[in-house]
């Protein structure tokens, strides 16, 4: 089965950029935060994560939501919501080295979720 046009792609290129934008984020700010506890305090805004968790959400439900109606796999779908809700759950656990494996690890599942899903595809 073949996509219809470049947009479904795009969207998840934009989402696994985004996946890999969040892993800088919470690298960057985990460094930032012991070298510059000022600059880190920033990063570490909740608005920051809040918004970047909005962003993955809807850019996940486009993405993943289309690949369902076109290729009819669920299984892109499933391993990108889970990955969605490891990333909220890291949310709750305060900042730490927790939040930052649980983090990467939601980041994970989710930038798989939209290969799964680009894959299908083909």
């Amino acid at each position: 089965m073949t996509r219809s046009g470049g947009w479904a792609d795009w969207l998840d290129r934009a989402a696994m950029g985004l996946s890999g934008l969040c892993v800088i984020h919470c690298v960057a700010s985990s460094v930032l935060l012991v070298a510059l506890a000022s600059v880190g305090g920033a990063l570490m805004h909740p608005a920051v994560h809040e918004i970047g968790l909005v962003l993955a959400i809807v850019l996940a439900a486009v993405a993943l939501g289309r690949g369902i109606m076109l290729h009819g796999y669920m299984l892109p779908a499933s391993v990108g919501g889970l990955g969605l809700g490891v990333m909220a759950g890291a949310m709750t656990l305060g900042h730490g080295p927790a939040e930052v494996v649980y983090t990467i690890l939601g980041v994970a599942l989710v930038a798989l979720g939209h290969d799964l899903n680009r894959r299908a595809f083909t």
